[in-house]
């Protein structure tokens, strides 16, 4: 990943690709590897030296990614690791690339340095728009930092598709 500083990022919506799901090795802390081999089994992980991580099936994707058809679906949705909440974002106490002055945020009266992986296809680039500003990069710190569960502008607004089968069982 070369980042690029928040300061260069226009603006920042998940459009549901899947690409994080697909290129990435998702880093999880260990809680999180805990209740994943809790919940889905060691199949559902991976380990590297020094890393724990989301387990990957044998085409590279993330264990948990579906697709509904062409639309790519988290099978982790009510328990997302953190690395994949904050996504294409980091999130750091400190500066830890380039220029700081680019990445500095003030936010809850703390200095964060928010760096954007611009690989993501969501992202736009120049001059940030006051909701990027105010609204998105507050939330993802939020979250980064475990104050919020709940996300809505740094989460995809991709809705699946309702199964009727599914409702028919019900009937």
């Amino acid at each position: 990943m070369n980042p690029v500083s928040w300061r260069n990022v226009k603006s920042w919506n998940c459009v549901g690709c899947g690409m994080c799901c697909k290129d990435y090795h998702v880093v999880l802390n260990f809680a999180e590897w805990i209740s994943i081999i809790k919940n889905f089994g060691e199949g559902a992980i991976a380990r590297a030296p020094g890393r724990l991580l989301l387990g990957k099936q044998n085409n590279g994707n993330c264990f948990f990614l579906n697709h509904l058809g062409n639309t790519p679906s988290c099978g982790l949705q009510h328990a997302k690791p953190l690395a994949c909440k904050i996504w294409p974002f980091k999130v750091f106490d400190e500066p830890k690339f380039g220029d700081e002055c680019q990445a500095l945020y003030v936010y809850r009266d703390r200095k964060f340095y928010v760096y954007v992986d611009p690989s993501c296809t969501g992202l736009h680039q120049g001059k940030p728009t006051i909701d990027f500003k105010f609204k998105i990069l507050p939330e993802f710190i939020d979250v980064a930092l475990g104050l919020r569960q709940n996300q809505y502008y740094s989460t995809s607004k991709t809705r699946m598709p309702v199964s009727y089968t599914h409702l028919r069982a019900h009937e």
